[in-house]
């Protein structure tokens, strides 16, 4: 959903304030103190607290939510989804600048691509700043869906909700607990501004995975056993 421009603009709106992530990293790198909340980066994540291991996103384990991953053979994770009831959010981690926020120029690239589909998002000034939400049109019916971004130090947080939880910009529910617990690690590497930042199995789902696809492989071969071989005679073997 985002498209290329003929050139950087990072420049911000004056009615979206910088995240109190990315004020941290503009105070400079002595400023120890952490965000009211997250997400967070890694420096200013708080300790204790038991997370999924997704490489360049950890997100915090909280009763209740389910998450579902979608990865390629390789293992690389191509999307998270964490589902509660009937509420879903998915989560994605990008490249950005240390002290110039995106999500202004994302938002409103999403917000062209959903009307050139036919869909009127509107701006709310949500828990971050501005949030798009807007109803569409499933294979279930008509769905709300609501965009929210965090800008931080050379990342950008992207979440979708949806479901009810895309309903209620105040939605304080399990799933926002997940995204106000969720800590970035960006690693050292230059990226351009809107990379997507690597993700990985976490080694308790990769381990999980591996176990059902063996469970997989063993059910397939009881119920399609390799076809015997002809009898010495050179007719088919008798069952």
């Amino acid at each position: 959903m985002f498209r290329k421009r003929e050139g950087p603009r990072h420049v911000r709106s004056a009615d979206a304030p910088p995240s109190d992530a990315l004020v941290q990293s503009m105070a400079g790198e002595t400023d120890a103190s952490a965000p009211d909340r997250g997400p967070y980066d890694l420096r200013h994540a708080p300790a204790d607290v038991q997370r999924l291991d997704f490489g360049s996103l950890q997100i915090p384990a909280v009763e209740g939510v389910e998450v579902r991953v979608q990865a390629n053979p390789d293992g690389v994770v191509e999307v998270i989804v964490l589902v509660e009831g009937e509420s879903a959010l998915q989560l994605g981690v990008f490249a950005a600048p240390r002290t110039e926020g995106i999500w202004d120029e994302v938002r409103d690239e999403i917000a062209a691509a959903m009307a050139a589909d036919g869909v009127q998002p509107t701006k709310i000034d949500g828990r971050y700043g501005i949030e798009l939400t807007a109803r569409v049109q499933t294979p279930e019916g008509p769905a709300e869906v609501r965009f929210v971004g965090v800008d931080g130090p050379r990342w950008m947080v992207r979440a979708l909700y949806q479901g009810p939880a895309a309903a209620d910009p105040g939605y304080t529910g399990v799933l926002a607990q997940c995204l106000e617990g969720l800590v970035v690690v960006r690693d050292e590497e230059a990226r351009p501004p809107r990379e997507p930042l690597p993700l990985r199995l976490p080694k308790e789902l990769a381990a999980q995975a591996q176990q059902q696809a063996h469970e997989q492989a063993a059910a397939e071969a009881r119920h399609h056993p390799r076809a015997r071989g002809p009898a010495p005679n050179g007719r088919g073997a008798r069952t």
